[in-house]
């Protein structure tokens, strides 16, 4: 869990800081922190469930 929680404390400061460096508002830039790992969390979630489709798939097919 520490892993976990570093990770994303490292997360939070990339994405600030880059969009601070190319915005210069630290509005924006705690906006962008937040809302870009929620949108790739949900990102992730969807694209976890296709990927599964698709490894089911492909096992069915090597297997017929």
């Amino acid at each position: 869990m520490t892993k976990t929680l570093t990770f994303a404390i490292l997360h939070f400061s990339v994405a600030f800081t880059i969009t601070y460096l190319l915005t210069g508002s630290i509005v924006i830039g705690g906006a962008v922190a937040l809302i870009e790992p929620s949108v790739n969390t949900v990102v992730f979630y969807f694209h976890e469930k296709v990927w599964k489709r698709l490894e089911k798939n492909s096992n069915n097919t090597i297997t017929a």
